[in-house]
């Protein structure tokens, strides 16, 4: 296959994952979806492989759909479906490590011969049990928990299932919708997919996925070979519930392949902060990608020359019934993990640490009376890079976006009285963190709120890298009293939470930092008069 035939048809495929995309954001009923993009578009050929995904998506996710495929064609073989199938689940250890995401696939038939699958994955609004949090002691309190199973059977809606997830959520009309939201954009996906197939006269896309997934596996092997052989060692104690908990990863470079071993971490807890191996896997491979081929399109091919692997029943490889609702709260360090064990062997391409994402959970009732059950979402700072500043209120490593003032206070009949960058919150260094920020947040439903708190870096601040400082500490305040960072909380009406977001991390030494950038800063109201003289030792004239 020709480069140029190649480039055209690859740069189809990824279009119609963006088609599919877009299906989903303008179908679902949620604001997770259709505001947040909490959501992962993907094509794979009959064999399961990943191609394509689409370009507003969770980018971890290029880890667990493979897996994904793999439970789904072992449960329903190829053989066994038929046109109009479409199969579903939330199994946190089958699909993206937690039950609030639910994975959507339908089989794609070229007259009788199956010849892909295209799939979806969106977090649902509400899945039962106690909520979305990280307060349950084991899976069971989570909620409903989906095997791999038929949501529609050559085109006919299993009815008993959608009844059963009605019976089990709290707000059914959103999550009914966002289910069927998935349905539909799969199905305009494989619509795309046959049309694509016609025009470029392809029976089957097993010549195409072979070159795709070649060309993404050379790139990924010549960039991991420019990283010196060695072994490569990192831990970080980050906080868990009443103690700290010890991440730990080795790193095997050896000439053009890299495994990575979690061996050293801490066991699994009794909360909901877990993590199944398949999201620990998927942001151990994301994290590679960043460092190896980040501008690459995401697929299979570019993973395979990485491995990984996680002690069983460590906080990184978690069994059940262990509960995993915030399983995001710790796996997200997985980045900063593997970015410190290779920050001497590729200065150039890792990165400070983030603020990372702050996720709370609203669950009450509108001042209309109806249910309320959605997620705000909050970033801290993105972590510093060689002569990068890190971008304010970025997040990193997920990228959910944040749901617009006027759109949350319609759908929760909250106030946001207040978002406001933080000055000085930004790690100093040659270059600076990114700046976070503080959100006020005022319950005016008229009806108690109760918010999940799903909270990191409260004791253990971004960390800055190569002689760069520290950002500062997260923190969730009620009525101006801090409270714990992962539990759960009622706001009475009138009550307010606020949520300060830390900067991220410096990159470099800060003598090295020129000394206009630092009267920019001061100028833009990023750093404070007060703290350019603390934190650089430089005097500016107010």
């Amino acid at each position: 296959m020709d480069a140029i035939a190649l480039g055209i048809m690859w740069d189809r495929l990824i279009s119609i994952t963006d088609e599919i995309v877009s299906t989903l954001v303008r179908t679902s009923f949620s604001t997770i979806v259709r505001e947040a993009y909490d959501l992962t578009a993907v094509i794979t050929d009959a064999d399961g492989h990943l191609l394509a995904q689409g370009s507003w998506s969770a980018p971890p996710f290029i880890g667990t759909a493979p897996l994904t495929m793999a439970h789904t064609m072992k449960k329903f073989p190829p053989h066994t479906l038929k046109p109009g199938d479409v199969l579903a689940t939330n199994d946190p250890w089958i699909g993206t490590g937690h039950m609030f995401d639910i994975t959507v696939m339908r089989p794609v038939f070229k007259g009788d011969r199956l010849v892909g699958y295209t799939m979806s994955i969106t977090h649902l609004p509400d899945i039962g049990g106690t909520g979305f949090g990280a307060t349950a002691t084991e899976i069971y309190h989570e909620g409903l928990r989906l095997p791999l199973c038929k949501l529609l059977k050559e085109g006919e809606v299993n009815e008993f299932l959608l009844e059963l997830i009605e019976a089990n959520v709290r707000v059914p009309e959103q999550v009914l919708g966002d289910v069927m939201a998935n349905v539909a954009c799969n199905e305009v996906g494989g619509r795309q997919l046959l049309e694509f197939m016609e025009e470029q006269d392809l029976d089957d896309l097993t010549d195409l996925s072979v070159a795709i997934r070649d060309q993404s596996e050379r790139m990924t092997r010549a960039a991991i070979a420019e990283i010196e052989d060695g072994t490569y060692w990192n831990s970080l104690q980050i906080e868990g519930i009443d103690e700290p908990i010890t991440l730990a990863c080795r790193i095997d470079v050896e000439g053009e392949r890299v495994h990575i071993d979690m061996a050293g971490t801490d066991p699994a807890v009794e909360r909901g902060i877990n993590v199944p191996y398949c999201y620990t896997n998927a942001m151990s491979l994301y994290s590679l990608k960043c460092l190896t081929v980040p501008s690459l399109p995401n697929n299979e091919g570019a993973t395979k020359p990485i491995t990984v692997a996680a002690p069983e029943g460590c906080i990184l490889n978690a069994q059940p019934p262990s509960p995993t609702g915030g399983r995001h709260i710790i796996g997200h360090f997985v980045s900063p993990l593997i970015f410190g064990a290779l920050a001497e062997a590729a200065p150039d391409s890792v990165q400070a640490d983030t603020g990372m994402l702050d996720l709370m959970n609203f669950v009450g009732t509108h001042k209309s009376g109806r249910g309320v059950s959605t997620i705000y979402f909050a970033s801290g700072g993105f972590g510093a890079l060689q002569n990068h500043d890190g971008p304010p209120t970025l997040p990193g490593p997920s990228n959910m976006a944040v749901v617009p003032a006027e759109v949350w206070e319609s759908v929760t009949s909250t106030l946001i009285e207040k978002r406001t960058l933080l000055p000085d919150s930004g790690g100093s260094g040659a270059a600076r963190g990114g700046l976070g920020q503080e959100v006020v947040i005022r319950n005016d439903s008229g009806h108690p709120m109760t918010v999940f708190s799903m909270a990191n870096r409260c004791e253990f601040p971004p960390l800055g890298l190569l002689g760069g400082n520290d950002g500062p500490l997260r923190e969730h305040l009620i009525n101006g009293e801090t409270v714990h960072p992962k539990a759960r909380h009622v706001l009475a009406p009138g009550d307010r939470v606020t949520l300060k977001q830390p900067g991220g991390g410096g990159f470099g030494p800060v003598a090295e930092r020129p000394r206009d950038k630092i009267i920019a800063d001061v100028r833009h109201g990023f750093v404070s008069i007060e703290g350019a003289k603390r934190d650089y030792g430089v005097d500016v004239d107010g």
